[in-house]
C-alpha cells in the first residue's frame, strides 16, 4: 500500500520540470563518477512511481532500510544544489546571495580587498531591489571588514553603514506591519469568508483600520515593498466588507506599481499575479463584464508570451485564468462551456494536489458543482459537492461549506432525491446555526424547501413569487447579498416557476444587462 505521508524529496523531485531533471542527471552523473551511484538509482525509483511507497523502493534500490533516511536527505541536498546552479542566472536576488558567499569564502582567506570589491558591487543592487535581509547582510560584512582593515579608501563605509542601517531598520518595521496586516486580513477571509454582519464589519475596521490610516498619509514617500504591502492589505481590507469599488482601486494600484517597476514585477511576479486575480475577482462581482473579458484574454497573451514559468507562478497563473473562465461561464449562463473545462480542472488539482490549498481545492470543488448545478446535471453537482461537505476542518471556508449543504439540498429536491430532505434540511440548520453563519435569506430558503412537498400544485407558482418577491430586496442588503455571490438563487426561483432552465433564465439576463 503506498503511503500518504509526505516525503520532501518525493514532493520535490514531482514538481521538478523536465529540464531540471536532466540537469540533475548531467550533474548527479560527474559529481558520482558513474550512474550506478545509489542516490541517483533512488531519483530514477523516486521520479518513476506516482505515490511514496517506501517498501517497493526497498526492494527496487541496493539501499538497507537503516541507510534510507541518509540517502533521501543527501539526495535532497543534491537536486537542490543542481537546481539553484541551473536558475541562479535567471534570478538577481540568487546571483547576489552567490556573490556574498564568494566574499566570505574571500575573507576567510584573509583577501579583504578583494572581498570588499565584491561587497560593494552588489550592495547597491541589493538595496536596489529593497531585499533588507541581504542588505543588512552586507553592510554588516562591509563594518566587519572595517574593523579589521581600515584604510583611506574604507573610511566611507562607516558613515554610509550607518546611514543605510537606519533606513533598513525604518523601512523593514513598516513592511513587517503592513505585510503582517495584510496576512491576518486574508487569513480572517480564508476562514471565515465576507463580513456576516454589521458586527463582524465594526470588529473588522475597529482592528485593521488604525493599523492602515497610520500609512495612508505618507503613500507618496514608501518605497516599493511598503507601497505594495499597503496596496495589498488595503484591498483586502475592503474585499472582506464587501466594498468591491475600493478593493478594486487598490489591486489596481498593486499590480500598477509592478508595471511602473519591471525590475520588481520580475523578481515578485507570483505577487503580480495574485494583485491580477484581485482585480479580476473584484470586476466580476461588481459585473464589469466588458472590463473583465478584457483582463482575462490580456493574461492570457502574456502568461503565454512569458513562456515557462518558474512551478510556483505558473500553478498561480493558471489557478487565476481557470477560475475566472468559470466564473466568465457563470455571467454568460455558458454552464456547457464551463463543462468543458472540468477535465482541465481535475488535470490542474491533481497536479498541484500536493500544494494546493484546501480552500482553493474546495473552491474549484464548489464551482464546477455549480456548473453541473446549471446545466441540470443535479446528481454530478451532488457528487463535487461531497468533496467540499467531507471536509475534516469545519474551519476551513466555513461559508463554502455552508453554502455547499445548501447548493446540495436544492439539487438532491431537482434529482429526485427527496425522500429524506426533512433530514437533510435539519441536519444543514443545524451546522449553520453551529457554523454562526445563518442569515435572512438561507432561512427563507430553508422554510421554502421544508414545506415544498406539501404545496399544491395550482399554488407553486404562487408560492415561488412569494418567496422571489421576499428574496429579491436582500440582493442589494450590504450583508445579505453574499449570499447571491455563491448561489443565483433568484434565477433558480424564475427556472421553476416559468419552467425553463437556470442557463436560459441567466443567458436572458445576461443579455438584457450588456445590451447582447
Amino acid at each position: 500500500m503506498a503511503s500518504e505521508k509526505q516525503e520532501p524529496v518525493f514532493d520535490l523531485i514531482r514538481n521538478m520540470t523536465k529540464a531540471e531533471k536532466r540537469n540533475f542527471k548531467l550533474y548527479a552523473t560527474r559529481l558520482a563518477g558513474n550512474h550506478e551511484a545509489k542516490f541517483l538509482l533512488l531519483f530514477d525509483q523516486l521520479e518513476a512511481s506516482e505515490e511514496y511507497d517506501e517498501a517497493r523502493i526497498l526492494a527496487r534500490c541496493p539501499i538497507k532500510k537503516e541507510q534510507l533516511p541518509n540517502m533521501k536527505a543527501h539526495l535532497y541536498r543534491q537536486i537542490l544544489t543542481s537546481i539553484r546552479l541551473l536558475n541562479v542566472q535567471h534570478s538577481e536576488t540568487m546571483q547576489l546571495r552567490e556573490q556574498l558567499d564568494f566574499a566570505q569564502i574571500l575573507y576567510d582567506k584573509g583577501l579583504y580587498r578583494q572581498s570588499l570589491k565584491i561587497l560593494e558591487k552588489i550592495k547597491d543592487h541589493a538595496y536596489a531591489l529593497e531585499d533588507y535581509g541581504l542588505s543588512l547582510e552586507i553592510v554588516n560584512f562591509l563594518e566587519k571588514i572595517y574593523t579589521v582593515s581600515v584604510d583611506r579608501e574604507m573610511t566611507g563605509t562607516s558613515d554610509w553603514a550607518y546611514r543605510t542601517v537606519n533606513e533598513i531598520c525604518r523601512s523593514v518595521e513598516a513592511v513587517s506591519e503592513l505585510s503582517n496586516t495584510a496576512v491576518r486580513v486574508y487569513s480572517l477571509y480564508q476562514k471565515l469568508g465576507y463580513a456576516r454582519s454589521q458586527k463582524d464589519v465594526d470588529l473588522i475596521v475597529q482592528y485593521f483600520s488604525p493599523r492602515l490610516e497610520a500609512y495612508a498619509g505618507r503613500v507618496e514617500r514608501m518605497n516599493f515593498h511598503e507601497k505594495f504591502n499597503y496596496y495589498r492589505a488595503s484591498a483586502w481590507y475592503y474585499y472582506i466588507q464587501h466594498n468591491f469599488v475600493m478593493s478594486y482601486r487598490f489591486s489596481r494600484r498593486w499590480v500598477d506599481l509592478f508595471r511602473a517597476n519591471p525590475r520588481m514585477k520580475n523578481v515578485m511576479y507570483d505577487d503580480y499575479i495574485r494583485g491580477c486575480a484581485q482585480i479580476l475577482e473584484g470586476l466580476y462581482l461588481m459585473r464589469k463584464y466588458r472590463q473583465f473579458s478584457e483582463w482575462i484574454a490580456d493574461l492570457e497573451r502574456e502568461f503565454a508570451e512569458l513562456g515557462a514559468l518558474n512551478n510556483n507562478a505558473s500553478y498561480l497563473a493558471n489557478r487565476t485564468l481557470l477560475i475566472n473562465k468559470i466564473n466568465k461561464c457563470f455571467t454568460e449562463g455558458d454552464f456547457s462551456g464551463g463543462l468543458d473545462m472540468v477535465p482541465q480542472v481535475e488535470a490542474f488539482i491533481e497536479k498541484y494536489r500536493r500544494v494546493m490549498s484546501v480552500h482553493y481545492r474546495m473552491l474549484l470543488y464548489y464551482k464546477v458543482a455549480c456548473l453541473y448545478f446549471g446545466d441540470g446535471q443535479y446528481r454530478k453537482c451532488i457528487d463535487y459537492l461531497s468533496r467540499i461537505t467531507t471536509t475534516k476542518d469545519p474551519q476551513i471556508r466555513r461559508d463554502l461549506q455552508c453554502f455547499a449543504r445548501i447548493l446540495n439540498l436544492i439539487a438532491s429536491y431537482e434529482a429526485g432525491i427527496d425522500y429524506n430532505l426533512d433530514y437533510q434540511i435539519r441536519s444543514v440548520y443545524s451546522f449553520l446555526v453551529k457554523m454562526n453563519d445563518m442569515n435572512a435569506v438561507q432561512q427563507e430558503m430553508l422554510g421554502f424547501l421544508k414545506k415544498l412537498n406539501s404545496i399544491y400544485a395550482d399554488d407553486i407558482k404562487d408560492e415561488l413569487k412569494a418567496l422571489h418577491d421576499r428574496l429579491k430586496p436582500y440582493e442589494t442588503h450590504p450583508y445579505e447579498r453574499r449570499t447571491f455571490y455563491y448561489l443565483d438563487v433568484l434565477s433558480w426561483l424564475e427556472s421553476l416557476k416559468t419552467g425553463k432552465s437556470v442557463a436560459e433564465i441567466i443567458r436572458r439576463k445576461f443579455r438584457e444587462e450588456f445590451s447582447l
